[in-house]
């Protein structure tokens, strides 16, 4: 059985649009007991999951704490096979571990890594070894190093370092497009040599103004979608930062959803939107030369697959804690149109679903 909605999408390019469709429930499947892990690992919130091109899964857990809060060690890299064998950690005891916020892995399986409480993005190789480092973490011998503060006015952002950064995308000339975060609110450009090019965006709820850019991927034709949460909106750039477009997912629910954990918000929202239906915690663009576009949200749950100028083809999910439930999907991995990979905060698990096409 099959439930229909309206969806109401937006797209700012000069102009403004409003287009209503049939959106389908989408029929899937949940793989149970997909990752096996050795007897004495356990994984803590996952926040990222990518496939490589052998169909390996990388978990990034939030497991192996140590010590209080701010200094804990909440990190934890992690290979499977495709039929979710443990293969190894990955960089263990770290410097940069602290607080993993996604895992990606570009067109060469070079591993990418953002970790939120460092500040900093690393580059491994297929290898496991690290290739490269961007930002910096603050030195625990500094007087006053502390949790980073949100003042308003925010400060400045400099070049080359982050403030509580969130995640990583590519083109096909190899530079990389990094969301720098829950502070700085911008996007930062690097070739492919590593070299800072560019930055934009500033926090608000203007075109190129963010509210936690929360999760970020690119299409075969290098255009970059930002996951702008706080202000339940997606929004495209070209390469170089020009707005082309945003969207809005507009898809009705059961006002009587259950959520996550907590209660239910109180609708409408004003402010930061996280937690507003169609708000996009992560995203994820299937690979050419059909592209789609998927994309999650913490209330009331749910993922909606997108065509790439916004259209919703169709919804699936809810929150739980049960298989084909989710709680806080942080990151989804989409090597097929059919077939995806979510992390999730709350119940600390990958789900692997199978997707029925729906025509």
């Amino acid at each position: 059985m099959r439930r229909c909605a309206l969806l109401l999408s937006f797209a700012l390019a000069g102009s403004m649009f409003a287009q209503q469709t049939r959106v389908p429930e989408i029929p899937y499947r949940s793989v149970p007991g997909f990752l096996k892990l050795p007897p004495d690992l356990y994984l803590g919130e996952v926040a990222g999951v990518a496939v490589n091109s052998k169909g390996h899964v990388f978990v990034f857990s939030r497991g192996r704490t140590t010590g209080p809060a701010y200094g804990a060690s909440a990190a934890q890299l992690l290979e499977f096979n495709a039929d979710g064998k443990f293969l190894r950690e990955i960089g263990h005891n770290l410097y940069a571990w602290s607080f993993a916020h996604s895992v990606k892995v570009d067109k060469d399986d070079n591993i990418w890594v953002a970790d939120k409480g460092s500040d900093m993005v690393i580059k491994f190789d297929p290898e496991g070894r690290v290739a490269m480092v961007f930002g910096r973490k603050q030195e625990a011998s500094d007087e006053g190093t502390e949790p980073l503060k949100h003042p308003k006015p925010p400060l400045p952002s400099v070049d080359g370092l982050f403030r509580q950064v969130t995640d990583m995308a590519w083109d096909a000339a190899g530079n990389t497009y990094i969301s720098d975060g829950y502070i700085n609110s911008r996007i930062a450009k690097v070739d492919k040599n590593g070299n800072w090019l560019k930055s934009w965006g500033e926090p608000g709820d203007q075109p190129r103004q963010f509210n936690t850019p929360h999760s970020i991927t690119a299409d075969a034709e290098g255009n970059v979608y930002v996951a702008d949460r706080g202000n339940r909106r997606i929004q495209v750039f070209d390469g170089d930062g020009k707005f082309l477009r945003q969207i809005v997912i507009d898809v009705p629910f059961d006002p009587n959803a259950r959520a996550a954990i907590g209660n239910r918000p109180q609708l409408p929202i004003t402010g930061n939107q996280a937690m507003a239906p169609g708000a996009p915690w992560a995203i994820c663009i299937t690979p050419a030369p059909n592209q789609v576009l998927y994309s999650s949200d913490g209330y009331p749950g749910r993922i909606y697959k997108l065509s790439l100028d916004g259209r919703v083809l169709g919804v699936l999910g809810e929150s739980g804690k049960q298989l084909k439930q989710f709680g806080w999907i942080h990151e989804i991995a989409c090597p097929s149109e059919n077939e995806l990979f979510v992390g999730e905060l709350l119940n600390w698990r990958v789900q692997k679903l199978i997707l029925e096409p729906v025509h």
